[in-house]
């Protein structure tokens, strides 16, 4: 027997995402962004996947714990821009190398997470 993939509800409808960026290069990003609605909490850029138009970007909310990370039905691939429209905070961090990593902080600021290992090293 066949199992059905639930349709998600997303935070945001697509008929109210704006172009904030004009990049249109994808991304891979949790629900508990893009369904939930958390700020991004937790995001790397690993090497651009050059047989797609793959930013390299990865977004996480910062909470999800290895059960959650390890169900590909939580996660989905999307243009950055529409991760863009679910938290602008990102937006002035998409230039950063791969191997890049950045981390909100306590004060509720994205920061260099330079404690960070790139797991493709």
């Amino acid at each position: 027997m066949f199992g059905f993939k639930k349709k998600k509800k997303y935070k945001i409808p697509a008929d109210k995402i704006k172009r904030l960026i004009a990049s249109e290069e994808g991304c891979i990003a949790t629900d508990r962004i893009t369904v939930d609605g958390s700020k991004v909490g937790f995001m790397y850029r690993e090497e651009p996947n050059s047989n797609y138009p793959d930013s390299g970007w990865r977004f996480m909310a910062g909470d999800e714990d290895d059960d959650y990370m390890n169900n590909p039905e939580n996660h989905s691939v999307y243009q950055v821009n529409t991760i863009c429209n679910c938290d602008s905070d990102i937006i002035p961090y998409l230039d950063a190398q791969p191997g890049t990593a950045f981390i909100r902080d306590k004060t509720g600021k994205l920061v260099l997470d330079e404690g960070w290992e790139n797991p493709e090293d």
